[in-house]
Order: C-alpha cells, then structure tokens, then sequence
C-alpha cells in the first residue's frame, strides 16, 4: 500500500505540508485509542463484571495488567526493532490492539480477559512508545513541539471523550459491543496508518555521537533527573485521581451528577495544559515541568486544605487538570531534549516509566485509602508532588531544544 507521503528517512523540509499534519492526526488518533481501550472497563466495570461472572475487583485488575505490559513493552520494543518500517510496526501493533480488544469482547470468564490485556497491552506499549518519536520525524523542526503535544493529545482526550463514548455504546448494546467497535476501528487504524505515514526507518544518530561511533548512555544524569520527577509526580497524581470521587463525594459531598460535570471540566482543562505545556516546553522543558509540578502540588494541597468548599473543590480540579494536563507532552520534550540522538529509545523509556508510575499509584492510593482515609492520601500525594520541585531544581536538566 502506498503512503500520501515520501519516504522521510531524510530530515523533513522547513514547512510542514497539509500530508504531514494528516499523518500526525493519525498518531493522535492511534493514542486516542490505545489509551480508551486501555480505559474503557472504567466505564463498564458493573456490566462487565456481571457478564463475566466474577467481582469488580478482578475486573479492575486488567488496567493494571495492561499498565505493567506496557511499561515493560514500550523500553523494550526499540532495541528489537533494527530497521524495520516503523509504518509497519505502527500498524501490526494496532492489529493487536484489535486482536486483544476481541478477545475482550468475546471473554467468558477471568482467565481469556486476563489474556486479552496482556496482548492489549503489546499494542498499547508500542504505539504509545513510538508515537512521539515518530510525529518528530514527520514535521519540519519548527513544529516538533506541536507536533507531540498533538501526539500526546490523543491520550488526554480518551479520558474526555473515548471513556464516555464507549460507556455509552456499552450502555445501550451491551459491553462486549463496545470492545467489538474498538476491534473495528483499531483495524481500520492499521490500514488509514499504512496510507498516511511515509516509509520510516531506524532514526540515525545524530552528531551528539561519540567520535568513535558509540551511541552515548541512554541513561545520562539529565534523563535519571527527569525520569525521577516523573514517577513522583505520576505515583502522586494517579494515587489521588483513582480516588477523587470518593474524595468528592467525602468532602463537599457533591452528588454524582456535580461530580461527573466536575470531571468533565478537568478533562477540558487537561487539553488545554496539554497544548499549553506543549508550546512552552518546546523553548524550556524544564522550566515547565517544574511549573507544572508546582500546579499539581498546589492542587492537591488546596483540595486537602479546603476540599469541604464545593468552590474549592472545584478551584482545585480544575488547576489540577491543567497542571496535569500537560505533564505529559511537557515530560516527552524534556526527554527528547536531553537525549535528542536516541529518540526512540528515550521515548520508549520514558512511556514504560510513566505507565509503571499509573500502576504503582493506583496500588500506593489503594494502600492508604484502605488504612489511613481520603485526607491522609491528599497529604501523601502533595509530599510525592512537592518531593519532585527539588529534584528537579538541583538534578542537571536538558541542555538542548528538542528541535533537532
């Protein structure tokens, strides 16, 4: 099959054409849904737990299941691929995104869902992995940091809108039609991906390479600093956010209605910080991702301060959608700066870093909430967000732009 667009195994031009910015709409899309399927027992976990015939608990175990193959898959996937068409890769990967979204569709029981999110997880690790570095290689450098910010933007607007949409598919034909759709568009993903990326072959170094030919160490002390702050901050939010009805329902006792038109609103802010951060960190990643810090700290304090104001509640919400928001594609082009001749190895790196920090916070939130309460997993979470400002404030930050 034929790409809209030339091979780009050479650097792409100065201005990026309307084929371009199709093909990174493709890769936002492709996240989009890697991260909905990923996201979607959310939504449907009562029905799904009914239809399989076991409890809530074991369903809520496939996200972390498909978090931790991910997290090992992402890193991993770079070192094997040598240098083969990352169009390809691209697009099998989403054949087993489908494949793993069917065999969800049709589980009968705890055992063939556990396997249908270990191989959903495969998918979600590579293209999760390899969609940064690949939008940075399909644009002219100019627009690199937009380029990943809408790359990354696919994975803030599951939670907006591919969550909800499935969740309505789910409640008005049933479930496994909401993974059978999922199954659906992630084949027809890996055709439109195959028609709209160019020829992509291993990324040649750079000139930051030894004068010997050897690759530098991926793990420089600028990518151990910001790798760190990542998990501190990840850990922090996805211990409290797994958690924030509750806590909403807890301390302003706002009603389910009041809640989910609260969520809605950090889901919209989060897209805003996402494009935000994205432009600010093309220029200086660190100082956003320290700004961003200071927002999600900030957030979480206020909430545990004076979560009983429903306009609190709502102040902090909405300040924490935007910090978090741009987390994200903030952290992506810290990495790229700091190790801009390995772009997909870093890349990989950092997904399989942050989807182990989401396991690891939901597991730490369940842990506290369980023995301490909401309040006292508000006041761990801001001492794991505060821990991160020193970090990254005395630890040696990127030195370059990320526009390489």
């Amino acid at each position: 099959m034929s790409s809209l667009l030339p091979s780009t195994d050479t650097a792409p031009e100065e201005r990026t054409t309307l084929p371009q910015w199709v093909a990174v709409g493709v890769l936002t899309l492709s996240t989009f849904l890697v991260v909905t399927s990923e996201m979607l027992p959310v939504g449907v976990l009562t029905p799904m737990a009914d239809g399989l015939g076991i409890s809530s608990g074991a369903t809520g175990i496939s996200l972390t299941i498909t978090g931790l193959v991910s997290a090992v898959t992402a890193p991993v996937l770079p070192r094997l691929l040598g240098n083969l068409d990352r169009r390809v890769v691209l697009a099998v990967a989403m054949v087993v995104l489908a494949v793993g979204n069917g065999l969800t569709a049709i589980a009968d029981g705890f055992g063939t869902l556990m396997v249908s999110r270990v191989i959903l997880g495969v998918g979600m690790g590579v293209v999760w992995g390899m969609a940064s570095a690949v939008a940075t290689r399909l644009v002219a450098p100019r627009n690199i940091a937009l380029a990943v910010s809408f790359a990354v933007s696919g994975v803030a607007s599951a939670s907006v809108l591919g969550v909800p949409l499935g969740t309505l598919v789910g409640n008005a034909y049933g479930w496994r039609a909401a993974f059978g759709a999922l199954t659906v568009i992630a084949l027809t993903l890996a055709a439109v991906l195959l028609f709209a990326l160019p020829k992509l072959r291993s990324p040649a170094a750079d000139d930051t390479a030894s004068e010997t030919g050897q690759r530098r160490p991926l793990l420089r002390p600028a990518v151990v600093t910001g790798l760190v702050v990542v998990v501190l901050l990840v850990t922090a939010h996805f211990a409290a956010y797994t958690y924030v009805r509750p806590a909403l329902e807890e301390l302003p006792r706002m009603s389910a209605n009041a809640i989910a038109l609260l969520l809605l609103l950090y889901g919209v802010f989060g897209l805003v910080g996402n494009f935000a951060a994205g432009a600010a960190a093309g220029r200086k990643p660190r100082r956003t991702v320290l700004l961003l810090a200071t927002g999600i700290t900030a957030a979480l304090a206020i909430l545990a301060l004076f979560g009983g104001s429903a306009l609190a509640a709502g102040i902090a919400i909405a300040l924490w959608g935007v910090a978090y928001g741009g987390l994200s594609v903030g952290a992506q082009l810290w990495m790229t700066a700091a190790a801009p001749d390995r772009i997909e190895h870093i890349t990989g790196l950092y997904v399989g870093v942050f989807t182990g920090s989401i396991a690891l916070g939901a597991f730490v939130g369940g842990l506290v909430v369980e023995g301490a309460g909401i309040v006292p997993l508000l006041w761990v979470t801001v001492a794991l967000a505060l821990a991160s400002l020193p970090v990254g404030l005395v630890g040696p930050g990127p030195q370059r732009s990320p526009r390489t």
